[in-house]
């Protein structure tokens, strides 16, 4: 936002020098970006904040200027005169989208005179940068840098049957704005029309056909509120960005709209003559009354570390426009004006009096009482679980929750269906919520790809999205995904070894299944007990080519509520083996269709107490095996904990497991 110097003049007294003011609005939030001599004047750019929409005009500033430096400021009051026929037998204003603009007011000028407008006019919008263009033009664009509200003039003539109508666009309306380009609108969007076609796009810009130009005599004056989101995905989607939708974006001051308009029309009477018709053309609802705060003074030393005396902590509120409404004495209640709509809670009205009485004033040493509180059970898995991870060389990475179409695929097969779409999306392609953290994080790893850092190795803690029928808010799990230039034993040995870490090892089972974004054959569904924790697999090529990954990668989704409710936080000691340990290695040749988490469990029951380990090594089809039976390679470890085992004992275990594996499933030793 770039004030003028000479513009503040107007409305309060500036003694101090232009450095010591731009340095004591930086401290209070409102950041200093430079200062420009334009031919006499100070060009003053100043970065406002979002929540902060009431200092986007000359006015909201000189506001701030007069808390800060204890400086009354004076405030127009445009009163207009005004004669002729009432506005509302002139024009009429229909409202058929409140719910996107919920009030719209129109003032009738007639008689004005198009031309250039007055120096001292031209002059300050020249000093913002803004190119003057006409008289009636110029002073709606001054109204907006003053208060903040913007205003649009329409050539009355030029509307279809005099009147305004506020409508979602249809199917097919094109629009020709005021810059001369072609917009096609959708019928999400917004328009102002008149008894016939769109003649502006809300909020945004006017169209060209009921611009005012030279033969203008009678204008309609605009200003109203509308939707910020609306607002906001309009002018994204057209990608036409303006100083009207910039504010339009932001919840502006209601009680601004009447006397934008009534300010407006008093400087187009100066600069361009004319009658305005008295009366205005009013639609809509008035925005509900401020609810009041209850501002404990007690809380004040609290929070910052300091005391601020009472009538300190009254003279700055009541300068920010709050009003005093009674209440106890050490608990008084305010109401916030309409201009301050980041006004709602006590915390908020702390700040206020913390930045206007000078953060400076807070000693760097003051204690600040605070309480500590333990991690919560999450926090503490996390946190385990993010140190395995990286200890294991996989980084963490954080994406956005809101994907574009190509990546709002689920892993589950059994989660169908839509995704949920997002209406208000800031974003242009990214309007769904993601159902899946792997896509998300196949994206990270092209990126990575694309920069010269190949074989990226991440994993991300994240909710993902599931739609629930007719429910209005998705179910939102917490999942953990991994991805990494790994092979599937790869990456399932990583899964393995967080297990380890949790000591959830011993209940975790793998089993095939066919999941759409992993190779066929080269997936599983991860188990814990009889519940299901997840997904791992390697990338189908074809999903490799679509994101436009170079290099192979396996990918792993696991439901972390469950490895949360699964995981034991507590360290165990296990002394180092006092006995050696006994391998052996076996091939069987087993039907193709056996898993071998089916066949590893079968081994395990049969081994007996002493078999410590099952390692699977390989697996062989073809050759002189027939086509549907496979050679499955896999080593056995055993240990006694109290004495060295005989091989008559390990041989023993072996043939029981062999003998196991021929009964369940027709097994048979290779040779």
């Amino acid at each position: 936002m770039i004030v003028s110097w000479n513009w503040l003049t107007d409305y309060l007294r500036l003694d101090m020098p232009v450095e010591q003011l731009t340095e004591r609005l930086a401290l209070a939030g409102l950041n200093h970006e430079s200062t420009e001599d334009v031919g006499g004047d100070l060009a003053i750019d100043l970065e406002v904040t979002s929540n902060r929409p009431d200092c986007l005009g000359h006015l909201g500033v000189a506001r701030e200027i007069g808390v800060l430096f204890n400086r009354p400021v004076k405030f127009p009051n445009p009163q207009p005169p005004t004669s002729g026929a009432n506005a509302d037998t002139l024009t009429s204003v229909q409202i058929e989208a409140p719910d996107l603009c919920p009030r719209f007011t129109a003032r009738v000028i007639k008689g004005v005179k198009i031309g250039p407008s007055p120096f001292w006019l031209r002059k300050r919008l020249e000093t913002l940068g803004v190119r003057p263009i006409s008289n009636v033009v110029d002073v709606t664009n001054y109204v907006m840098f003053e208060c903040g509200q913007p205003l649009h003039a329409y050539d009355l003539p030029k509307l279809a049957d005099k009147r305004i109508v506020v409508r979602k666009a249809k199917a097919g309306e094109k629009l020709v704005a005021i810059n001369n380009k072609t917009y096609e609108i959708s019928a999400d969007m917004l328009v102002i029309a008149d008894g016939q076609r769109p003649v502006g796009l809300a909020g945004v810009m006017g169209g060209l056909d009921t611009e005012v130009s030279d033969q203008t005599t009678d204008v309609l004056i605009e200003a109203a509120q509308f939707d910020s989101m609306s607002i906001r995905r309009t002018s994204r989607a057209l990608g036409l960005f303006s100083a009207a939708s910039y504010r339009f974006e932001r919840p502006l001051d209601p009680e601004a709209t009447d006397w934008a308009s009534r300010r407006c029309c008093e400087l187009i009477l100066q600069t361009a003559g004319g009658t305005l018709h008295p009366g205005v053309v009013d639609v809509g609802t008035q925005r509900p009354s401020r609810q009041p705060v209850t501002f404990r003074l007690s809380q004040i030393s609290r929070i910052l570390g300091i005391a601020i005396d009472r009538p300190e902590v009254l003279r700055i509120l009541q300068a920010l426009g709050l009003t005093h409404d009674g209440g106890a004495p050490e608990a008084p209640i305010f109401t916030p004006p309409s201009w301050r709509c980041d006004l709602e809670r006590e915390i908020d009205l702390i700040e206020e009096v913390a930045r206007v009485h000078g953060y400076e004033h807070i000693p760097e040493d003051r204690a600040v009482p605070l309480t500590t509180a333990s991690r919560s059970p999450r926090e503490r898995v996390e946190t385990e679980v993010r140190n395995t991870l990286i200890g294991l060389g996989i980084d963490e990475a954080v994406t956005f929750s809101l994907v574009a179409d190509e990546y709002a695929v689920p892993i589950d097969p059994a989660e169908q269906g839509e995704p949920v779409h997002v209406e208000h999306s800031s974003r242009k392609r990214e309007r769904n919520l993601r159902r899946s953290l792997v896509p998300s994080l196949l994206a990270v790893r092209q990126h990575n790809e694309a920069h010269g850092s190949p074989n990226a190795e991440i994993f991300e803690i994240a909710n993902v999205y599931l739609p629930r029928p007719n429910q209005p808010l998705p179910e939102q799990p917490t999942r953990l995904a991994i991805v990494t230039g790994r092979d599937f034993l790869g990456l399932k040995g990583v899964v393995e070894a967080l297990l380890a870490r949790f000591h959830a090892e011993k209940n975790f089972r793998v089993r095939p299944a066919q999941v759409p974004l992993f190779k066929p054959g080269r997936s599983a569904e991860l188990l814990l007990g009889d519940q299901r924790l997840g997904f791992i697999g390697e990338v189908d090529p074809s999903v490799l080519k679509a994101l436009d990954l170079r290099e192979a990668c396996s990918a792993a989704e696991l439901a972390f509520d469950l490895l949360q409710n699964t995981a034991d936080l507590v360290p165990r000691y296990q002394p180092l083996p006092s006995f050696p340990v006994v391998a052996r290695d076996l091939s069987l040749v087993v039907p193709r269709s056996l898993a071998w988490g089916e066949l590893a469990g079968a081994v395990g029951r049969a081994g007996g107490s002493t078999l410590e380990s099952i390692v699977y090594l390989d697996t062989f089809q073809g050759g002189n095996l027939p086509e549907d039976r496979q050679s499955l390679h896999f080593g056995l470890r055993f240990r006694h904990p109290e004495r060295t085992l005989t091989g008559d004992e390990v041989d023993e275990s072996v043939r029981s497991i062999i003998d196991t594996c021929s009964t369940q499933f027709q097994a048979t030793l290779r040779s």
